[in-house]
């Protein structure tokens, strides 16, 4: 497609292999807008039939390069994304977040063409997994909603709406089968369980709510703390104390299969450049660490510049990744350290951005962009050296796990 002659300055996060596109999962741009594009969904088939998804359409490799170098707001990006998708078609159904200093907007594409969007209110939540989320569309509300403008009309020419009144998208539009019962809703399940944790809700109900308000106000940590769960203090937690059963049953939030799990945090600083930060958690989210990279960088460390499909030790991904294999083996015995050098870590990486925070009050232009820069670059080499030291220990340590170990006289 055609792309504007102008665009921002942008930073994010691609795939390891431009082998499927450049898929880059999330970024900053220089206007302060946020964007993440990381949430595969399913349509029902139904709707597929009377819209069905567009092969050559865009997909998720593609947004974030053709959608946040020509926005200057959250709205802006679902009105362009959107307006993209009702053009060319979706050759996926996807959940995108869109987020600046005074809205956070989520979108999700229903089939080829249709969409709607969602903007969550400023002292809410939602917790969304791999399936359609968002409720009733208020047609009135442009203030808070935002959608194909035929969406209506395709709806109820093609009698797609199960219910008698309202327009609830997530069941128009998407699927409540056996797979979202123990694929999907028990993530956001968990997750509303540890914002609201005097909630009563069924761990697979289709009927949990979009937008919720948190008991507490809600922090980074929470954020951090999600992304790396997997049940704890439930049942399900694959590390606990439950049936084997029970600890297989759902599929959790932070998987071994996990690549890299992002937080884009948006402060109430002026400049874009160091207002935007990029919590970047590389490998399994439960076994890493976020490590903070300013919006404003200009270089990334040579560690996150090596892609490999095989292990590569210099990759930051395989440091990460290795890390936590070593402690897969022996997750009892090794996962105090683990959680030692993450705590450790999460602490210093804190007291470096208020530092540097602090730091670049007083900056703009070149001597802001190299602060940032070698500020972001010494918390990767922070969190790449701990992890290597970590691996020492590990490696050390499991020698004497051997099933081969025994017990003797050490003289002989």
């Amino acid at each position: 497609m055609p792309l504007p002659t102008h665009a921002a300055k942008y930073t994010a996060t691609p795939e390891w292999t431009d082998m499927f596109g450049v898929f880059e999962e999330d970024g900053i741009n220089d206007f302060g807008v946020a964007m993440s594009a990381t949430e595969s969904t399913y349509a029902n088939q139904r709707v597929l039939a009377a819209d069905p998804l567009v092969k050559d359409g865009i997909g998720e490799e593609a947004m974030v390069t053709v959608t946040l170098p020509y926005i200057d707001s959250a709205r802006a990006g679902v009105k362009r994304l959107g307006a993209i998708v009702s053009q060319y078609g979706t050759c996926e159904s996807n959940g995108i977040l869109f987020a600046d200093q005074s809205e956070a907007w989520y979108m999700e594409t229903g089939s080829g063409h249709y969409w709607v969007a969602q903007r969550i209110p400023d002292d809410s939540y939602a917790v969304v997994a791999n399936q359609m989320a968002i409720q009733e569309i208020d047609f009135n509300n442009s203030e808070d909603f935002m959608w194909h403008p035929d969406i209506e009309r395709f709806v109820t020419q093609n009698h797609l709406n199960p219910n008698r009144t309202g327009f609830n998208f997530r069941q128009i539009f998407g699927t409540q089968n056996a797979m979202d019962s123990v694929y999907n809703l028990p993530r956001v399940w968990y997750g509303q369980k540890c914002f609201n944790p005097h909630r009563e809700q069924a761990v697979s109900s289709s009927e949990m709510p979009f937008i919720n308000q948190a008991e507490q106000l809600l922090s980074l940590t929470d954020a951090r703390l999600f992304l790396g769960s997997h049940y704890q203090q439930t049942v399900y937690d694959p590390l606990g104390d439950g049936s084997q059963a029970d600890k297989k049953r759902f599929r959790p939030v932070s998987l071994a299969a996990t690549q890299e799990s992002h937080i884009l945090q948006l402060r109430p600083f002026n400049n874009p450049a160091i207002s935007g930060l990029h919590w970047l958690a590389m490998g399994v989210t439960a076994q890493s660490v976020f490590v903070p990279f300013y919006a404003g960088i200009e270089d990334t460390p040579a560690a996150y510049k090596l892609g490999t499909k095989t292990y590569q030790p210099e990759s930051a991904y395989w440091v990460y990744k290795q890390a936590g294999v070593l402690v897969d083996a022996h997750y009892k015995e090794f996962g105090p350290l683990l959680h030692e050098t993450q705590q450790t870590l999460t602490r210093d990486f804190d007291e470096l951005v208020l530092q540097t925070d602090q730091a670049g009050q007083t900056l703009s232009g070149d001597e802001l962009t190299h602060l940032l820069t070698n500020e972001s670059r010494r918390a990767a080499e922070m969190g790449l050296k701990a992890y290597k030291t970590l691996t020492a220990k590990l490696i050390t340590q499991a020698t004497a796990l051997s099933p081969l170990s025994y017990h003797q006289d050490l003289n002989l």
